[in-house]
């Protein structure tokens, strides 16, 4: 019987998210661009992934760096043409890389054609495209509703004497997706660059995109304490994650479904119990509901354990997982697990069961960069200044080699660079047979050597101190992952634990080949995967 698995490219694969701005410039503006990727194709096909994801391309007035989309089928000047697009798609093609755009779907710029009509009068023809409401009785906002960049959801109107909803920045306004015609002109749009051979799509803040016909106030968060983000006092219950969003999320897919070998992906941070949800009653929602948890984990054996079979127990049956271990809104993995234990969390997103998630630098070590007060770029940080919001230290730019800018401009990048931009680069690192690229790379070609690792069944062994261990199988063969989540040294019985095999990879990178004893050894912050040697010995 076909399953998930065996039939899509998407579940044997590993997925890379660019963050255009920041890849690779290619015309000293200082600013990454669609050339540029092109430009690094070849080093994303040597690492071993098999998909790029694209941060927001499409032209916007960059008040949240293209979240804010002015026009939902074009290119922004910054990046390039539509020609070098489709070069870029071409080109990834012939390297066997998928392309993945980011779709946002939620809100507009308030710069957008649509936007600038609906707002012109009451009777406009698109005023309804948007969430108009007449202000409360006080004549304050018609909600409580909280904006996730801090302040009211609400912004007053002057000229037409209403409010609209923005549930990020007040230059993205929502669109009101219980609009037909607002849903037709996604759909049509998504249609537009399928049809230019783009493998799918990942859809921004998903969760959101249906709000409550009431406009209900969302109650408190009892659980809010003076530090946290300001929205976070109030949980959004009519705001977002409404019941009728998996209707949307349907018709998402089905687009998708209209488009061979597709994939849709669905940003969304909620509890597992809820995120599983968009997958759909019959699987028809997005094949891969973003599955956040190890970014804000414990990094300790026993609570990731719990997370996994928490995860693995929650998902309908027949449903693919996935793991991310980093993005674009998120402090960098290296700062929030250090430096030695980035390379077991490695191992670990890499040979867990599901579809992987990478970001791009992280395979470098790349860490959170602090950003001066005067180069802060981040709405959300100028917002909501001190208490660690911003995101602009995970957003610097890639570092490719010693030349100036860590060769990826000639001229001063939009963010600074880290200071051990040139130590850490490309170049260095690949010189050097165990740094963490290096494992990087190993780790990719392990597992498209050993079906285990891609498609195989995952089976909890044991949690216990720094220690976790389990197994991957399929179809007879298996193979164990062990890792250590601490700097202390860890020693099992091998009897206890059925093992029998050799080293196929180290984290250290220096112990392939060697035979499992009367015990199983790991050093501290080492992670190893013990089997049958493939064909092809790593």
């Amino acid at each position: 019987m076909e399953t998930v698995a065996s039939a899509s490219w998407w579940a044997a694969g590993v997925l890379y998210q660019i963050y255009p701005r920041s890849f690779q410039d290619s015309n000293s503006d200082g600013i990454g661009d669609l050339r540029g990727i092109i430009d690094r194709l070849g080093y994303l096909s040597d690492l071993g992934v098999d998909a790029i994801w694209l941060s927001p391309i499409f032209p916007s007035p960059m008040a949240d760096f293209g979240y804010d989309v002015a026009d939902y089928v074009g290119i922004d000047p910054i990046f390039g043409t539509m020609d070098d697009f489709d070069a870029l798609v071409l080109t990834a093609h012939a390297r066997g890389l998928k392309v993945i755009l980011d779709l946002v779907p939620n809100h507009s710029s308030d710069q957008h054609p649509w936007f600038i009509e609906s707002r012109s009068s009451r009777d406009n023809p698109k005023r309804d495209w948007y969430i108009w409401r007449d202000p409360a009785p006080d004549g304050g906002p018609p909600t409580n509703w909280l904006s996730e960049f801090g302040g009211s959801g609400w912004e007053y109107d002057d000229a037409t004497g209403q409010y609209y909803y923005h549930a990020f920045l007040k230059q993205q306004p929502d669109l009101n997706w219980r609009n037909p015609q607002v849903r037709d002109a996604i759909y049509q749009a998504m249609r537009f660059w399928l049809r230019k051979g783009v493998d799918g799509f990942r859809v921004d803040v998903i969760w959101h995109l249906i709000k409550d016909d009431q406009f209900r106030d969302n109650p408190p968060n009892p659980d809010f304490r003076p530090g946290m983000p300001p929205h976070a006092a109030l949980i959004p219950i009519y705001s977002a994650d409404r019941p009728e969003t998996l209707d949307v999320v349907a018709e998402l897919r089905s687009v998708i479904e209209e488009f061979d070998h597709r994939l849709l992906i669905g940003e969304i941070y909620l509890p597992i119990e809820r995120l599983v949800a968009y997958y759909g009653a019959e699987l028809n929602g997005a094949q891969l509901p973003f599955n956040f948890a190890l970014l804000s984990a414990q990094w300790h054996a026993r609570d990731i354990a719990a997370l996994i079979d928490r995860y693995e127990q929650a998902l309908p049956s027949g449903a693919w997982p996935n793991w991310v271990l980093g993005n674009h809104d998120r402090p960098r993995v290296a700062s929030r697990v250090g430096p030695a234990q980035a390379r077991v969390a490695a191992m670990l997103l890499l040979t867990l069961r599901g579809t992987p998630t990478m970001y791009y630098g992280d395979e470098l070590g790349m860490e959170q960069v602090e950003i001066a007060p005067e180069d802060v770029q981040d709405p959300f940080e100028k917002n909501v200044p001190g208490i660690g919001v911003g995101r602009d230290g995970c957003r610097t730019p890639m570092q490719w080699d010693a030349s100036a800018n860590a060769g990826f401009s000639d001229a001063r990048p939009w963010l600074p660079l880290a200071p051990d931009a040139a130590q850490d680069s490309v170049a260095n690192l690949r010189a050097d047979a165990q740094s963490i690229l290096n494992l990087y790379r190993a780790l990719l070609r392990l597992r498209r050597r050993l079906p285990q690792l891609s498609l195989g069944d995952y089976q909890p062994l044991a949690a216990e101190g720094d220690l976790l261990l389990y197994r991957r199988h399929y179809q007879g063969q298996s193979v164990l992952i062990a890792l250590n989540l601490g700097p202390d040294p860890i020693s099992v019985a091998s009897d206890a634990i059925g093992l029998d095999g050799e080293v196929l990879l180290s984290t250290m990178l220096d112990r392939s080949g060697e035979r499992i004893g009367a015990t199983l050894d790991l050093r501290g912050d080492e992670g190893i995967v013990v089997g049958r040697a493939p064909e092809e010995v790593v």
